[in-house]
């Protein structure tokens, strides 16, 4: 039988995502897919704890990188929005570093890294040059008509809503980081 949870994760939520997903593993879902946006797909298993961790590459694991976590004991989900998903029986975990995809700090301040360019920065462009702009000329608009306060009511939810993301994302990827130094 398969369960489907709708949940969503921010870039800088990936760690509460693989806790979410340990959880649920506790609780006898076993993770068989993810939908973009925000969809789960878990298939009924017995209970036991999984360890899972996200890798962000921007694009599907190759091949290549599979294997080698295979060789490691992580089992390959799958890929949603560039985050390749991978899983390991916590049994198999003797040592603290054989719970993570990542030996050292530096892979991790890499891929952090990775999110800050290709994710952060894009959202910045498009709120500067897009968003920004438009809800500055829909306010300005003179004799405005119902659709004009409809568009200008939706540009400043969005508007309000890219706020708290840069907020959220940016404060917690700038924790992360310092930590990580």
């Amino acid at each position: 039988m398969k369960t489907k949870y709708t949940r969503f994760y921010t870039i800088s939520d990936w760690m509460e995502e693989e806790e979410w997903l340990r959880e649920q593993s506790k609780k006898g879902l076993k993770l068989k897919k993810m939908t973009p946006p925000v969809r789960y797909v878990f298939e009924e298993v017995e209970p036991e704890d999984v360890v899972y961790k996200l890798d962000y590459k921007n694009a599907d694991a190759s091949e290549e990188m599979k294997q080698m976590y295979l060789d490691y004991g992580w089992e390959y989900c799958g890929t949603c929005f560039g985050w390749n998903y991978y899983r390991k029986p916590a049994a198999q975990i003797n040592e603290e570093n054989e719970g993570e995809l990542f030996s050292d700090k530096q892979s991790k301040l890499e891929m952090l890294e990775k999110i800050i360019k290709t994710r952060m920065i894009p959202l910045v462009v498009i709120f500067t040059c897009c968003l920004i702009p438009s809800l500055r000329n829909s306010i300005r608009v003179e004799n405005a008509g119902v659709i004009d306060y409809i568009i200008t009511g939706l540009l400043s939810v969005l508007f309000v809503m890219y706020l708290y993301l840069f907020i959220h994302c940016g404060t917690k990827l700038r924790k992360i980081k310092d930590s990580l130094k």
